[in-house]
Parts: structure tokens; sequence; C-alpha cells
């Protein structure tokens, strides 16, 4: 039989994972990750198109001349963030932790705590870059019971305003702002007793068919240091609330190298795992109305 190659399946059950195991899975699971392909290793090439509106018809005379009234532009995306991680285990060590000490436990718990929150840091950081890069303003109400639905009926009436499509939206908010809805004195729970009526259902996970989603606070920031890992930049401010419609995101994510070899002598009698990856997080230069912060003043 086939030695099972795990820098393959490692690699596949990653693909698999995004979308369940990342906070802003949404966004990895676009539909314009499979409709944009890259130019090159790291460049994605994105064509739009705009068109004039309609005019009157002439019914007393034919004009013979026609003009061109649709025009193409395109915008280059270019993957910036290029990330490794190495690990050698001594097969001593793997032996003597009675096999707790493995490459594929190491691997894991490195997945959960280190790679998975850290890209959904660079994911918010990045969006709230180019957001504003492009012109957006967040808005820095003070969340309150009173009125956190209003601060989200006018982001959402913004979107409305912006053709923004109602249906897909998702608006991810930390603990403390998903506590402020539950008991925001407007909104309607649905409170289902269960059994001997002993518990109630008090969950809130859309609000006017708007999906929500809790997201920690420390993954919520607007500037991320990404030296070693990540943590909140010194500048960084606290976003409360992110609405956006996944049509507005691009998440491009390749590797361009997973690789783990048994001891030899190149590694010293050691296990060696590498990985190295190009991934980046975009915004569509003509869907920023379909972004919407609410971050601390």
């Amino acid at each position: 039989m086939a030695a099972v190659n795990y820098a393959e399946s490692y690699e596949r059950s990653l693909a698999q994972a995004y979308p369940h195991v990342l906070h802003f899975g949404e966004l990895y699971s676009t539909a314009n990750n499979s409709i944009y392909t890259f130019l090159n290793a790291k460049t994605i090439h994105i064509p739009s198109i705009s068109v004039t509106g309609r005019k009157n018809v002439n019914r007393d005379a034919i004009d013979g001349v026609f003009n061109r009234n649709v025009d193409d532009s395109y915008e280059d995306k270019t993957m910036q963030f290029y990330r490794e991680w190495s690990t050698s285990l001594d097969p001593a060590d793997v032996d003597e932790t009675n096999m707790v000490l493995t490459i594929q436990n190491a691997t894991k718990v490195f997945n959960e705590t280190q790679k998975f929150p850290e890209k959904d840091a660079y994911t918010i950081s990045k969006i709230y870059a180019d957001w504003t890069a492009q012109g957006g303003t967040a808005d820095t109400t003070v969340l309150t019971v009173d009125n956190v639905l209003t601060v989200f009926d006018a982001l959402m009436e913004a979107m409305d305003e912006k053709l923004v499509p109602y249906a897909g939206r998702v608006l991810y908010v930390t603990p403390a702002v998903k506590t402020l809805l539950k008991n925001a004195s407007q909104i309607g729970l649905r409170k289902d007793v269960t059994g001997t009526a002993t518990s109630v259902n008090r969950i809130v996970d859309r609000l006017d068919e708007v999906t929500l989603s809790t997201v920690p606070s420390t993954l919520m920031k607007t500037a991320y240091d990404f030296d070693t890992g990540f943590e909140a930049a010194e500048e960084a401010k606290q976003v409360n609330m992110f609405l956006v419609h996944p049509s507005a995101i691009l998440t491009p994510s390749k590797y361009s190298f997973v690789g783990v070899e048994a001891p030899a002598a190149g590694t010293k009698g050691d296990y060696i795992y590498y990985e190295k990856e190009y991934s980046d997080v975009f915004i569509l230069n003509n869907r920023t109305a379909a972004i919407a912060f609410n971050t601390e003043a």
C-alpha cells in the first residue's frame, strides 16, 4: 500500500475546514473566489463593465450614428500576505510523550490556536484598511441597549440606497454587542420553551433576515501587527459591528508548499514540517457600498 502523502491530505483538509473554523468563514466561501482567476502566481485580474443609461427615441428621424456606450476597466489584486511556519520534532520526544507530541497533533493545535485566528484578524483588518482607503467612514456611535437597533437600521438603509442585494448580508458583532441585541427593547425574541418548560431559547441568529455571527472582540480590531503570529496594533480600534455582503469580498488563498519529512541525515534525525502560503483579502472597488462598520471613536 502506498504511503499516505500527509502534505497533500493536510492541504485538502484545510480547504474543507475554512468555512467552518474561521469566524469569517462566509467570506472564504464567496463565489468570487471561483469567478476571478489568477493572472499569474499571485495576481488576480478583475474586469468590470460600465454602460450609459437609455434615452428617448426620435420617431421623426433615423440616427445613423452609433456610439459605443459600454466601457471596460480592470483592477489587479496582488497577494501580499506571505506567511510561513515550521517545526522539528525529535523522535525521542514523540516516543516519550506517548505519541502526544507528533507532527499531526502539533499542526492541529497550530491551526486552531494560531493560523485560523490570525486569518480572522487579517481578514477584518484588511477589509477595514481597504474600505477606508476607498473613502469609507465608520459609524462611531457608542452602542447601547436603546440605540443598537437604530444604528443597525441606519447601516442597512445606507446599503439599501446603494442597491446592495438584501439577501445574503452578514452582520458580525462582538459578544458585547450580541448581548445588547438580546436585550434591545425593540427586538422581538422568539422564545421557544422546551421539554418541561425549564429552559428558554434566547438565541438571536438573524436580524431582518441578515445572518448574525458573533466574533471574539480580540479578532474584531481595525489593525494588527503580524510580526510573529498576530496582536492588536497600538492604533487599533475596536470593531463593534461589521455589516457586509460577501459579494464585495475576494479571499484568494493558495499554498506554494506544504511538506513533511521523516527522520533522515538531512534533518539530523528529526521529523521536519514546513509550510508557506500566499493569501490575501480584497474588496472589489465598485462594491464598497456593501461594507459598513461601527467602531469605537
